[in-house]
């Protein structure tokens, strides 16, 4: 339809604008910094495995196991005739002890039934010594698990996890067990309040001293959805990703750099130096142009699924996805974003990069349009804590509790099983390719995460889908009641990306991000 880039409609979403938009250049494997690049799954590096697309596959995971070492913190106190020999509680002595580490493999079992991300739990150690603390340490972990029931101060400080990039959560019975003498004498003595002086200084590679928030007394689900916020910390730095045309941040040229100095991340950009000769194979093979148009057979025929575009725009997407994920397979990783998308690839491809995009997050991997280096990090770290699938989009100004959200790329598989009654239209700007306009339940609680730019601070709240409207927009569009003080948007309203995530995740969401020295502010 195009016989040019030029010649391509302007996309203000899509389309490099150089007044919007600023590079810093490419970001290759020099600019890492030096921290461990996160590799995805070994087997995306294997080119013995033909690429092929299975929609009732389960949802792909990418990440490591959070690892963690339980420890059981309690000192012998033997009977001494007339005179106080003992703090609060029972587990005085080894029996005890004994009796207190059941109840505690129990619990242990029951947080991993919990928990639906991978987790590894060490074996229970016992300490009684500042010495015998210390030598936990030694142990391979991501955090500690500490079961203070009673004990010096300067053991319940060794107990604590040394290492910076080590965390440690405190768990003290009250009601759901012998009441621990630590339930009454954890204070900021040996706790910090994590003030916002004290989170500043934090970092990817240090998350700063235990504080009064990682403290659990007798609920162990809160001890789980603390882990579930590490385990998302843990597989958030140092990730890789393939940004397809360059790094780019909306408004903010910095976003890059503050992504790869900050965040560890590591920015692999690739032009389009070979974009048209492999995409010319493909689309010229007879054994992928029967695949494309197979899977696009089966694309069409997932229940709920309308097609009011041609069809020939859905058979060509299914080239952009094998392409697309020749490159996560080359660069081994699972994150992947495409920079001038409505430029260069939609007259070579005869389509939109839309619908690869949201297939490609219906999967599991994370694949954003825009090459938006500001909201990007932020879409990794909802996405690796919520383990589901995120809708990057654009947001409006808020009225009456209520905000309209709408991207082109939206994925059908928010909760990642089921795919959502969806639409195959063209891209809204160009009215040209497929994209899909995505219908979530109403009444679907859901949680957004909006970056501010290239600061220290993010925004977290939820809030509850109302309708499902077509407005003159991105097709996937959402109106969402806002929870909490929404009249806090007006003093927030910026021009950029928010991501959105079932469920409900702001306490994660605060608790991790002030690990890394991030303000993460609440709505409610």
């Amino acid at each position: 339809m195009f016989s040019s880039p030029k010649e391509s409609p302007m996309c203000h979403h899509c389309l490099m604008n150089r007044r919007e938009f600023h590079s810093l250049g490419t970001l290759g494997l020099a600019g890492a910094v030096a921290l461990p690049s996160f590799l995805a799954a070994s087997a995306l590096a294997d080119d013995s495995k033909p690429i092929d697309w299975n929609p009732d596959a389960p949802l792909l995971t990418f990440g490591k196991a959070i690892r963690v070492q339980p420890i059981l913190m309690y000192r012998e106190q033997p009977l001494r005739e007339k005179t106080s020999y003992k703090s609060w509680g029972i587990v005085n002595n080894a029996a005890e002890a004994a009796e207190e580490a059941k109840r505690i493999q129990n619990d242990l079992v029951r947080l991993k039934t919990l928990a639906e991300f991978p987790m590894e739990i060490l074996p229970l150690v016992t300490v009684q010594t500042k010495e015998e603390a210390e030598n936990v340490q030694k142990n391979d972990f991501d955090v500690v698990l500490l079961f203070p029931a009673n004990g010096d101060g300067n053991v319940l400080q060794a107990c604590f996890a040394q290492q910076p990039s080590r965390d440690t959560i405190i768990f003290a019975r009250h009601q759901n067990g012998p009441m621990y003498y630590w339930y009454e004498a954890l204070s900021t003595r040996f706790l910090k309040s994590r003030t916002d002086e004290e989170v500043v200084q934090n970092s990817a590679t240090s998350h700063g001293p235990v504080t009064v928030h990682d403290v659990v007394i007798d609920d162990m689900e809160e001890v789980v959805w603390r882990l579930r916020a590490l385990y998302g910390l843990k597989n958030f730095i140092g990730r890789r990703i393939v940004a397809l045309g360059g790094a780019q941040g909306k408004y903010d040229g910095k976003a890059p750099e503050v992504s790869r100095d900050r965040y560890g991340m590591e920015i692999i950009s690739v032009g389009y130096d070979d974009f048209d000769r492999r995409m010319k194979e493909l689309m010229n093979d007879e054994k992928w142009q029967a695949k494309a148009n197979a899977w696009a057979d089966r694309y069409l025929a997932l229940p709920h699924t309308t097609l009011n575009t041609k069809r020939s725009f859905v058979a060509n997407s299914f080239y952009l996805y094998v392409y697309f994920k020749e490159l996560l397979r080359k660069f081994d990783t699972d994150l992947f974003t495409i920079n001038g998308c409505m430029g260069h690839p939609m007259p070579v491809t005869d389509t939109t990069a839309c619908l690869p995009l949201s297939i490609l997050n219906d999967e599991g991997y994370i694949a954003m349009c825009e090459s938006d280096f500001v909201l990007i990090p932020a879409a990794v770290f909802v996405r690796q804590i919520a383990g589901k699938p995120v809708f990057m989009h654009n947001s409006t100004f808020p009225h009456k509790g209520i905000v309209t959200c709408a991207h082109c790329t939206g994925p059908r598989r928010m909760d990642g099983v089921r795919y959502e009654p969806t639409r195959i239209m063209t891209h809204y700007e160009s009215e040209f390719g497929a994209a899909p306009k995505v219908d979530m339940p109403i009444g679907q609680k859901v949680t957004f995460l909006d970056p501010e730019f290239s600061n220290r601070r993010w925004l977290a709240f939820t809030g509850t889908v109302k309708a499902n409207p077509f407005y003159a927009c991105c097709r996937s569009q959402q109106d969402v009641a806002i929870d909490g003080d929404w009249r806090k948007l007006l003093h927030e309203v910026r021009d950029s990306h928010w991501v959105m995530v079932y469920g409900s995740y702001v306490d994660e969401l605060e608790y991790a991000s002030k690990k890394i020295g991030m303000d993460c502010v609440r709505l409610d």
